[in-house]
Formats: structure tokens, C-alpha cells, sequence
């Protein structure tokens, strides 16, 4: 099932045609499309070492360019900063006759994703996860701030995407005690400077060795951000306990804390509706976040 409207159809044959034309080196690969529950991307692997990224939605072939060259740099910079395996930027491939767009490769990382092995009572992946954004927390933002796009600025910016989620979600969630919830997230004070984020920590995105941190993925984000954007990955992966044991080693005061709760917030809104259909691992994820956030509130 297709999760856009606009959605682009990729194959294996569409990526062994364009690995066969522009990588040639690599023609003798196995290409195996990777079941995922990602919603940007359509992933295959390229042998055993390698992936292939092609953005399901359609965008024009210059600005889909420049993001793709972005997000490499993004991946190369916290892949040196990670103390956790995260894939590495390879190649970039070029819109071919058969699929539109540019794409591109990476490093091939093996592992389970937490929608998949839920790390969510671990206290040590708790641990885990703690000392990988406290890593990005220390790198250099080199003087740059938050881009504007997406999570990660001002909550209060928000407001219309929200209040859209609110009339899909009619039927599916208590929206006038979601509303009340927000009206007060909104409002919340930022104090911190901007630090290097991840900038998407759900369960589709980490990656999950007996019930420890072993990899993360989709790094393309990597940025600066509001210090408690990564926080999401509270309400998103984990259990009351473990969740507690992330706050005290990353020493996050109530401020904070309650701000990672509003980031983790928008983000469920909207993906529970969205995926109900298409994406329902996503959709579920939503909910189980709002239930969690809730449940922190009585």
C-alpha cells in the first residue's frame, strides 16, 4: 500500500537498471528491497555492505539534489561524532530513465529496529540512547543555528499543522483533551542555546542488539536544534523507568524535559492520522507516544 497520493513506484528492477548504468562496479550485486516502515524513502540493499535510498515522493531534480548533498554531509559529520555505528555516505546516484529523481547510497549497518525488537523496558538501552545524543549534545555547531525546516524551533510555529491534525483526528483520538494538552506545550519557554540533533529519534531509526543501543539510522537530519529535540525519543521508545534513567544521566531540568514531551507531541498529532491506513506501525507508534505522554500528566 502506498503511503502518498504522489507517490513514486520503485523496484529492484528500476535499481539493479540504475545501478547496472551508473555504478557499474557494483552490477553483480544482489538488490533486495528492505521491508520498512519508513516513510520518506523506498530502501534496497546492494549486496551486503551497501544501501540504496530513493525519496518516494516526487520534487524537482535540482532541489532533491541539494538535499541528498546536504543530508551526506549531515550523515558524514555525526557518523564521526557517534559513539554508535551510523551509516556513511557512499555515492549519489542521478535521475535515469527509469526513476526521476537523484538518489543515493550508503553503508549497509545490520541490526533490528526497535519496531521490531522494542528496547522499551531496557534501562540499559535507556543508557545507551543517553550517551548517544549526550555525543551529539558535545559536538561543534560551528556557529550555525536551526534551519527553520521542520521540529525543532519555535512549538508555537506549529499551531496550523496541529490544529489540521486535530479535525483528521476526530474520529480516532480524544481531540478536546489533546487540544487542552497543547494550548499549554505551546506556550512553553525556549531558554537553551541550539545543539547538534539527531532530529529524529522514533523506533524505525535505532537499531536494537540484545536489548542494547547497536546503530542508528536516517542521520541526514543531523543539525542544530533546540537542545530538547532529541527527547522525543523518550515518549517515542521507552518505558516510565527507562525513560527516567535517559532524563537523569542527560541531566535535563524540567524545562527541558517538558519541551522534549511537546517535540514528541507534534510529531505523534500528525503521523497517527496520516499512516492510519497506509503506515499502521507508524500510526500505532503515534498513539502509544500520546498514551505515554498522557498517562506522564495525571
Amino acid at each position: 500500500m502506498t503511503m502518498h497520493d504522489d507517490q513514486v513506484d520503485v523496484t529492484t528492477e528500476m535499481v539493479a537498471t540504475l545501478i547496472q548504468e551508473q555504478f557499474p562496479q557494483w552490477s553483480g550485486k544482489a538488490v533486495r528491497l528492505v521491508s520498512s516502515t519508513g516513510t520518506v524513502n523506498a530502501i534496497f540493499r546492494i549486496g551486503d555492505d551497501l544501501s540504496a535510498r530513493f525519496p518516494l515522493r516526487p520534487a524537482d531534480a535540482g532541489e532533491a539534489l541539494a538535499v541528498l548533498e546536504q543530508e551526506a554531509r549531515a550523515s558524514a559529520e555525526l557518523a564521526q561524532v557517534s559513539r554508535f555505528p551510523a551509516p556513511e555516505p557512499v555515492a549519489l546516484g542521478k535521475p535515469g530513465a527509469v526513476y526521476p529523481m537523484p538518489w543515493s547510497v550508503q553503508t549497509w549497518l545490520p541490526g533490528t529496529v526497535a519496531f521490531h525488537a522494542d528496547p522499551s523496558g531496557s534501562h540499559a538501552f535507556a543508557g545507551d540512547l543517553a550517551a548517544f545524543i549526550a555525543a551529539l549534545r558535545e559536538a561543534e555547531t560551528r556557529g550555525r543555528l536551526f534551519s527553520g525546516e521542520g521540529r525543532g524551533g519555535v512549538l508555537a510555529d506549529h499551531d496550523a499543522w496541529v490544529a489540521k491534525c486535530f479535525e483528521e483526528s476526530e474520529s480516532l483520538l480524544d481531540v478536546p483533551r489533546l487540544r487542552q494538552v497543547w494550548s499549554r506545550f505551546r506556550e512553553l519557554p525556549r531558554t537553551g542555546a541550539d545543539v547538534m540533533s539527531h532530529g529524529d529519534l522514533i523506533p524505525g531509526n535505532v537499531l536494537v542488539a540484545g536489548e542494547r543501543l547497536s546503530g542508528v539510522l536516517d542521520t541526514g537530519g543531523f543539525g542544530p536544534a533546540d537542545p530538547a529535540l532529541d527527547l522525543v525519543s523518550a515518549w517515542h521508545l521507552l518505558q516510565s523507568g527507562p525513560r527516567e534513567v535517559l532524563r537523569r544521566t542527560l541531566g535535563c531540568d524540567d524545562l527541558e524535559w517538558e519541551r522534549g514531551k511537546a517535540w514528541a507531541f507534534q510529531q505523534a498529532m500528525g503521523v497517527v492520522w496520516y499512516y492510519v491506513e497506509s503506515n499502521p506501525t507508524m500510526s500505532s507508534m503515534g498513539r502509544r507516544t500520546l498514551d505515554r505522554i498522557l498517562e506522564s500528566m495525571e
